[in-house]
């Protein structure tokens, strides 16, 4: 009787201890990638210029994103101009932070890059990336973003784009915003927060 509870005991004990192994792992890896994120937005603010390859990724994740939500091909062809941020990088434990640069198009032109820096606080663990891509509806919106009045507010968030899923494709001051995620979980989602530097192509 005793051997039993014994093992009973330990078994328990190894349960508890391999659960304390899982989250001490999986908060490492959180931890490392705040670290990362953080060095990419220091290295961002030290590396410029026109990167023509951000050019091909912005095209091929607009292709991605209006491949998996075909209602998109709408605000694409009708819109003013639009900004695409192939790859955002976004972390935190509580207080958290995203990066990302992305190409800007008017008129289905390329015409400059833009920078994108969020700090956000709150309910948040985890790592994510995921593609952006906002949609200007009138010339107003577009320089309003060019110009680095566009922010978001602290309860702003985007229309994240599932594959069959029904969105919302109506603008909101102007804009609309969606996102597809690439990797990684997050347990808070919004936008809120996000801001913009841009810059024309010829001064870059």
């Amino acid at each position: 009787m005793k051997s039993k509870q014994l093992l009973k005991s330990r078994i328990k004990q190894e349960q508890k201890t391999n659960i304390m192994k899982t989250v001490q792992l999986k908060t490492t890896q959180v931890v490392m990638t705040v670290l990362a994120l953080i060095f990419s937005m220091t290295l961002s603010a030290q590396v410029g210029g026109w990167n023509p390859e951000l050019i091909s990724d912005s095209n091929q994740a607009l292709e991605e994103m209006v491949e998996k939500t075909p209602k998109l091909e709408s605000l694409y062809n009708e819109s003013y101009g639009y900004v695409v941020f192939p790859k955002i990088t976004k972390a935190g434990i509580g207080v958290g932070g995203a990066m990302g640069k992305g190409i800007v198009f008017k008129n289905h032109q390329v015409v400059g890059q833009s920078k994108l820096k969020q700090a956000s606080f709150g309910l948040q663990f985890g790592g994510q990336q995921y593609s952006e891509i906002i949609f200007f509806e009138h010339e107003e919106s577009f320089k309003k973003f060019i110009n680095g009045k566009l922010k978001f507010d602290a309860q702003a968030s985007a229309v994240a784009l599932e594959e069959g899923a029904s969105i919302d494709l109506a603008y909101q001051d102007g804009v609309a915003v969606f996102t597809h995620t690439k990797g990684g979980l997050m347990y808070e989602a919004s936008i809120g927060g996000q801001h913009f530097k841009y810059a024309a192509k010829e001064d870059l």
